[in-house]
């Protein structure tokens, strides 16, 4: 059996004040829910070592990843991110970054590749936002672009939030098509243009968004062909997530990234899976949720 190739570091942790939003303690639950379904072995993990300022400084203004590395950001800046500008906190974005860069790479080689982590979509060149520190998405595609031979790439965005900050970072750089199919009401405020946007109105359910979706990819196909895609799968588009506002299901979650998968595999695009959003306060279920993205991943592999 092919096996997926999972990038996974146990400080993708990293400690934060009792009742946080941020329910930072999935990363650990997932990675027990992937080893209780033999998606990977304790010996099967890829880590990544943390991704240097050079490499970060080529998605983000170097001013901001100096004040990231030195502790230095100020009261504003950390409030705008949500989490304390800490060493832990730096390390664990440094990580997922570099997570998302060598899943990329793994892509690139065997056609479909996840990291446990990623999907930091709010942090822009300048900041961060929204619980993201450094853009991952961003920071891997600089760094393949900076190496030479890389194509177009699509970025197919389904976290419940709009993907504002890569939006933002990739506003005029036509090698890189955004796509992000989020809910209208939701976080942020502002929206950035994408180059596809599509906004679901409150409540939208399987049906609703499964047709949005398959429209999305119909537009994407058109604007091709890419020689790489990145997958947010955030799972905050479920009904019982504390930040979401639309109403999938855990069979429609199931539904979308097989689409998704099944999509870039039809069309020999290699694929690269990155986990994004997710806030329910039941951290079992909610890593029972992020491990769909990862069945069907290895379940494309083997049809």
């Amino acid at each position: 059996m092919t096996r997926l190739p999972i990038i996974h570091h146990p400080d993708y942790q990293a400690p934060l004040h009792d009742g946080h939003t941020f329910p930072m303690s999935k990363y650990g639950y997932l990675r027990e829910a992937l080893l209780k379904r033999g998606l990977a072995a304790p010996e099967d993990w890829l880590t990544p070592a943390p991704a240097t300022d050079a490499m970060i400084a080529r998605a983000h203004d170097p001013a901001y990843v100096a004040r990231v590395f030195n502790g230095t950001l100020t009261a504003e800046e950390e409030k705008r991110i949500g989490y304390p500008n800490t060493e832990r906190v730096t390390r664990r974005s440094r990580l997922a970054s570099a997570g998302t860069l060598i899943a990329a790479r793994f892509a690139l080689e065997t056609g479909l590749a996840c990291n446990t982590a990623g999907g930091s979509h709010h942090a822009r060149f300048e900041h961060g936002a929204g619980f993201c520190v450094f853009n991952d998405v961003a920071v891997a595609i600089r760094a393949l672009q900076r190496e030479g031979g890389l194509g177009p790439v699509l970025i197919i965005d389904c976290d419940v939030h709009q993907g504002d900050g890569t939006a933002a970072i990739f506003r005029n750089d036509p090698g890189v098509f955004t796509l992000s199919l989020h809910a209208s009401g939701n976080y942020p405020f502002r929206k950035e243009t994408s180059d596809l946007d599509i906004a679901l109105p409150d409540g939208s359910g399987d049906t609703d968004y499964l047709t949005a979706l398959d429209a999305a990819l119909n537009r994407a196909a058109h604007e091709g062909p890419f020689s790489l895609a990145f997958y947010n799968a955030g799972v905050d588009v479920h009904a019982d997530d504390r930040l979401g506002r639309l109403t999938l299901t855990d069979d429609g979650i199931r539904a979308r990234d097989r689409a998704v998968i099944g999509w870039a595999k039809a069309r020999n695009l290699p694929l690269t899976g990155i986990l994004g959003g997710g806030y329910d306060k039941d951290r079992h279920r909610l890593a029972e949720r992020h491990a769909i993205l990862f069945e069907e991943a290895q379940a494309a592999l083997c049809r």
